[in-house]
């Protein structure tokens, strides 16, 4: 989940156990650990458990790397900025940006950006107003953030700028001199998965649309952009095929990527397209779930 929303109190869920899998031995040793952060690596609290610090640490020891694929944006990042380790990097906004979190709190270097082009944001805009009258935007860009005035403060942060979205999307709009890396958009009384349908089909090819919030709040993306394909672009620069890649999530914005990856996994705090999507599934994110598979795949190579 992105932490554009605060997320609510987990409802109760079943609770899965970490016992060995068929999953955990096949196919080629991993290289690369690519794990949400909001439902699946932090608990509910916003925190990063001990153990799975130490889970985390064990990994990269084993020289295994690890990279945090959230829907964050890079100013939201300092929650796991101490566990980035030798590489630091992260892959933020759904896949819109991949950035060096070395720099510490306020100083995160944007290595890779695939934006949202303004004529693709607009065009979105106005066949989802079309689609779901009553939707609410925001949009989110390297270093700004700006909403509609109706919006609501769903936010961890106050707005720079409230405007309608097609001024905010302007040429000649606030922070124009930034990329655009998603827009937000809300709607007050549609079920979340019902929206979800509804703006894929409105919006088609123009941009990527996906959720990530227990809310009816969209996260919309350039045509192509998703966790999954910039994960594909810096596992390319490496040399890291999909099979050498293990994968957690826990929502409809990871489906992509625990698809992609060669072994994933879905929380057991999961949405049904994520546990569909995945190749397993591990304990909540309540329950450490991600270290669990960590130390059952080191145990398994020792």
């Amino acid at each position: 989940m992105t932490s554009a929303t605060r997320r609510p109190g987990t409802p109760a869920t079943p609770t899965f156990t970490a016992s060995p899998a068929p999953e955990d031995s096949a196919g080629p040793p991993p290289r690369l650990i690519a794990t949400d952060l909001d439902g699946t690596l932090l608990r509910d609290d916003g925190s990063v458990s001990p153990r799975t610090v130490a889970a985390l640490s064990a990994a990269e020891e084993a020289g295994i790397e690890v990279f945090f694929v959230t829907g964050r944006p890079a100013r939201w990042m300092d929650v796991v900025s101490d566990h980035v380790h030798g590489h630091g990097l992260a892959i933020c906004g759904n896949g819109a940006a991949v950035v060096d979190l070395h720099g510490g709190p306020g100083a995160h270097r944007f290595v890779k950006v695939r934006e949202l082009a303004r004529e693709n944001a607009l065009t979105a805009v106005r066949l989802l107003r079309e689609a779901a009258p009553g939707t609410m935007y925001a949009v989110e860009q390297t270093f700004g953030f700006n909403q509609e005035p109706a919006y609501p403060k769903l936010h961890m942060e106050i707005p720079g700028t409230l405007l309608p979205a097609e001024d905010l999307l302007a040429p000649d709009g606030p922070d124009a001199d930034q990329p655009v890396l998603k827009i937000l958009a809300f709607h007050p009384e549609l079920d979340p998965d019902a929206f979800l349908e509804a703006a894929r089909r409105a919006i088609g090819d123009h941009a990527g649309v996906t959720r990530s919030s227990p809310s009816a709040l969209l996260e919309i993306s350039g045509p192509g952009v998703s966790k999954a394909s910039t994960l594909a672009l810096c596992c390319a620069e490496r040399g890291i095929a999909p099979e050498e890649v293990i994968a957690f999530g826990d929502m409809p914005n990871d489906v992509e990527m625990l698809t992609w990856a060669g072994r994933s996994y879905a929380m057991g705090n999961a949405h049904p397209d994520a546990v569909a999507a995945a190749s397993g599934r591990t304990a909540s994110n309540n329950e450490d779930g991600v270290a669990a598979v960590i130390e059952r795949l080191l145990d398994s190579r020792r």
